[in-house]
């Protein structure tokens, strides 16, 4: 058997989960998942009411608020308050096409209580939640139409 033969081990996953995205009227669509609602719209430059974020402001904070969990599990696994934990994001969008997020730069506000010696491990931790891992080993993605 060559090498060019040989299966390519996959990851194991676990059962698919659904999620629905419906149109509500303008820019606005209702994302539905496990029983839970979120808007999302455009601003009033990009033809929406600006009444809720963007997909892409979704994006980037769903990342932000994965980095939040993580590092809020490391402060209660090793005893300490989450009280003044927080994360900035800021992201910059591609100038040319095709349209995209270029990069994201997240700052988390760690509480006093978190010794400075502890800096490195919660660093490790924060850049391996699940939002950051899908980042960067990719899913596959596929789309297609239906009527």
């Amino acid at each position: 058997m060559h090498a060019a033969d040989t299966p390519v081990p996959r990851a194991p996953t676990t059962p698919a989960r659904t999620m629905t995205v419906r149109y509500e009227g303008g820019e606005n669509y209702e994302i539905s998942v496990r029983g839970h609602r979120v808007l999302m719209d455009q601003p009033i430059e990009a033809g929406g009411a600006d009444t809720a974020p963007t997909p892409t402001e979704l994006f980037v904070a769903s990342l932000a608020g994965c980095v939040a969990f993580y590092a809020g599990r490391y402060h209660t696994r090793h005893g300490l308050s989450r009280q003044g934990l927080g994360v900035s994001a800021t992201y910059r969008m591609a100038t040319g096409r095709p349209a995209r997020v270029t990069s994201i730069h997240l700052t988390v506000h760690v509480p006093g209580t978190l010794p400075a010696q502890r800096w490195p491990a919660l660093q490790a931790v924060v850049e391996h939640c699940t939002v950051h891992n899908s980042l960067t080993s990719p899913p596959t993605v596929r789309v297609d139409l239906t009527d």
